[in-house]
Formats: structure tokens, C-alpha cells, sequence
């Protein structure tokens, strides 16, 4: 790994359908992600996906389901 894709600082975004991943913070979000309040090294921004993404299925998957 490089020094520099140590040092890169990610941003935790989430789609409408509540999906997250990570994003280069120095980067555009690409159309439909939106941030959330979260920045960092990527461990960091995996391990607080980690934590807040406890039902992996789409939120319109969720909602026909009735949860």
C-alpha cells in the first residue's frame, strides 16, 4: 500500500435505497449517494458501516416485507 492510499480520507454515503459504501472525500459523489456525517481512513468509514448497516436489503425490499 502506498503512503498516500494510507493517508486518503473517505467519506461514508448512503442511496436512497440505504445502501452504503465509501467514497473518496476529495472526489464529486456520484448522482444518488448522498454523505453522511462520517469521514476517515477506510477502516474506519468500513467499521461504522459495519456497525449502522445491520439489514442489508434494499429499503423498498425492506418495506414490502412489512419491517
Amino acid at each position: 500500500m502506498s503512503r498516500d492510499s494510507a493517508e486518503r480520507q473517505y467519506v461514508v454515503v448512503r442511496n436512497d435505497e440505504e445502501q452504503y459504501s465509501i467514497w473518496p472525500a476529495d472526489r464529486t459523489l456520484p448522482s444518488g449517494w448522498h454523505a453522511q456525517d462520517v469521514t476517515g481512513g477506510k477502516d474506519e468509514c468500513l467499521a461504522h458501516i459495519t456497525r449502522v448497516w445491520t439489514d442489508l436489503r434494499p429499503r423498498t425490499l425492506r418495506e414490502a416485507a412489512g419491517h
